[in-house]
């Protein structure tokens, strides 16, 4: 073709070559990863915690991997923390916690948060929002909270829903015995599906046109009062009674669910399934609550779990409703709608109202128990599969299987021998069939919601001295008015945790002067205020300073004209500030940064 072009044509189509590759350059610089890790596939447990080290050895300097537990099976549980020394401790900056794959069978759960710690370290030094963030902010992130279940999903035959809890030993039908009888891989294909067997009065007929689409009979008689048959029914999933109490499938391994063990509206297992004998009993959901407890900076929370394309917030339960204050409800509001604007068909929702009752969950912990903003994300929608973002009928899904995944997510239906039944029906959707986007979908899925929940992470408080007024009242007594704005949605301190008293009081010091007396203001304009009973250098706010706005303080200080004093606004969430101003300066702009 380019032969056929003239002189300027070539020297046309040779610009727009050179210009696309240098914007395809200039987009792969945007994040020089010094890992390369493919994110349009899943890996098993050696493949996360692998991708870990390498991240922590190839950015010595900005990320270490830290074991803060072990598995109900002896697995490491493993922290990637990000921090940048050269701008404080760890422990100084605000933090906030990420985690993935409580539910183990929610598999890009752990790759979303392994993602975020790729993006994160390669963006630093070249993306100055993403270089910014991690400057001023720690992250700790944990891609394994239940290690043990992914392992045996990836190793083993399993549905796309099974493997889902700790695998700890569990007598789940109360027989005396453990895991005697989970499914059983009748085909070997390393897939649980489902089991059809021979029925003279069948729900169900083999397809003409299709031998692996079953069709259901008509359900209502004919006009003549004869009813129809077909020649299969439903039998359950791959199984047989192992255990000979004429169950099938009863007693799988495994058994409790982490997220129903927390603290937080814990309730037992006669009123929440898998909530263990008491809050925290197993060793993975201890180690977490150990950990974090450790980490009185950490502002904010994100799980992530799947399906549903949702982001969720607690309580979990109507009984809860109280312990969201309508102050937190509006934050939380604020950064939903965000998501729901960079992530399709995603849902804004309350747990207990929207999806289900939970008991013990991770995020009700940290919202409820810790007092901080904490959402959930359900990864992936099947909104997705079609243009109008519907849910998809049987038809449409059969479509997209055939067309856009080449069958390879479901097993043509085959006669196999069973002890019970005799020959039955064994085939449909492979593990991968549902919960999780096909591999050519991943990447983008992982990018939005991590994109979201750095937006989630830029919201968590950001201080900065508004202004100091110092004005002489008498020879030698000076009047000293201060305000501290938070630039963030987030507030120092949640009305959850100022309710209950948990953490800190924010404290705003003021040195290099005798202070005589102090208090905090309703307004920066307000004549008079309320002394302080004690330590009037140290002025106390028990609801900190407050998402998008401000809080104002008055001293009545001695000293000379020209001294200097300090101010300091000190909060577990967020970095301390600092400024210096001299007496008799007037309305001093917010000059102090964080305090070193």
């Amino acid at each position: 073709m380019s032969a056929a072009l003239g002189p300027r044509a070539r020297a046309g189509v040779a610009a727009i070559a050179a210009a696309a590759a240098c914007c395809a350059t200039q987009a792969q610089q945007q994040i020089p990863s010094k890992v390369e890790i493919a994110f349009n596939r899943f890996s098993d447990v050696e493949g996360i915690n692998d991708q870990m080290f390498r991240l922590a050895e190839a950015y010595p300097a900005l990320c270490r991997v830290e074991r803060f537990g072990t598995s109900a099976l002896g697995r490491p549980m493993l922290a990637l923390v990000i921090n940048n020394p050269a701008t404080g401790h760890e422990g100084s900056k605000p933090a906030m916690y990420i985690d993935g794959s409580i539910h183990a069978n929610e598999i890009q759960a752990s790759e979303t948060v392994t993602y975020t710690a790729w993006y994160l370290l390669g963006a630093h030094g070249h993306v100055p929002k993403l270089t910014e963030l991690v400057d001023r902010c720690t992250f700790y992130l944990v891609p394994l909270v239940n290690p043990d279940g992914r392992a045996t999903w990836f190793a083993d035959a399993h549905t796309p829903h099974s493997a889902r809890t700790g695998q700890q030993p569990t007598d789940d039908d109360g027989d005396g015995a453990c895991d005697e009888d989970g499914p059983d891989d009748l085909d070997g294909d390393g897939h649980v599906t489902m089991m059809w067997r021979r029925d003279p009065f069948g729900t169900h007929r083999r397809d003409q046109r299709d031998a692996n689409r079953m069709v259901p009979v008509p359900a209502e008689p004919k006009a003549d009062g004869t009813r129809e048959y077909g020649d299969w029914s439903m039998a359950g999933q791959e199984g047989i009674d192992n255990d000979g109490d004429g169950r099938v499938n009863e007693d799988a391994p495994g058994g409790y669910d982490m997220n129903r063990n927390f603290p937080s509206g814990w309730e037992p297992e006669n009123v929440q399934s898998g909530a263990g004998a008491y809050p925290l009993c197993y060793p993975e959901t201890r180690s977490i609550v150990d950990w974090v407890r450790t980490k009185p900076h950490v502002a904010a929370a994100q799980c992530y779990h799947n399906a549903g394309g949702m982001i969720l917030r607690g309580p979990g339960s109507p009984k809860r409703e109280s312990d969201y204050p309508s102050g937190d409800v509006a934050t939380y509001r604020r950064i939903q709608d965000a998501g729901a604007a960079m992530l399709p068909f995603y849902r804004p929702m309350v747990i207990h109202k929207d999806l289900y009752t939970v008991h013990g969950g991770a995020v009700n912990w940290f919202a409820e128990g810790l007092g901080i903003i904490s959402l959930t994300n359900e990864l992936w929608t099947d909104k997705r599969i079609m243009q109008d973002g519907q849910d998809p009928s049987e038809d449409e899904r059969r479509m997209w299987n055939d067309r856009m995944l080449f069958g390879q997510t479901r097993v043509p239906l085959r006669e196999v021998a069973h002890p019970e039944f005799g020959t039955v029906l064994v085939g449909g959707g492979t593990k991968h069939s549902a919960r999780i986007p096909p591999p050519f979908m991943v990447e983008e899925e992982l990018h939005r919601n991590f994109a979201f929940t750095m937006f989630h992470a830029d919201q968590m408080p950001l201080l900065r001295f508004e202004s100091v007024d110092t004005a002489e009242l008498s020879p030698g007594t000076w009047q000293v008015t201060v305000t501290v704005a938070n630039d963030r949605l987030i507030p120092t301190r949640t009305e959850r945790a100022a309710d209950r008293g948990i953490g800190l009081d924010d404290v705003l010091t003021l040195s290099g002067a005798d202070v005589a007396a102090a208090g905090t203001l309703e307004r920066r304009t307000d004549r008079t205020f309320e002394p302080q009973a004690s330590r009037p250098h140290a002025l106390r706010f028990p609801g900190g300073v407050p998402g998008n706005g401000s809080v104002a303080a008055r001293f009545l200080v001695r000293g000379e004209a020209g001294r200097p004093i300090t101010l300091r606004h000190e909060s577990q969430k967020a970095r301390d500030v600092e400024v210096q101003v001299r007496l008799g300066e007037s309305t001093v702009p917010a000059t102090g940064g964080p305090a070193r």
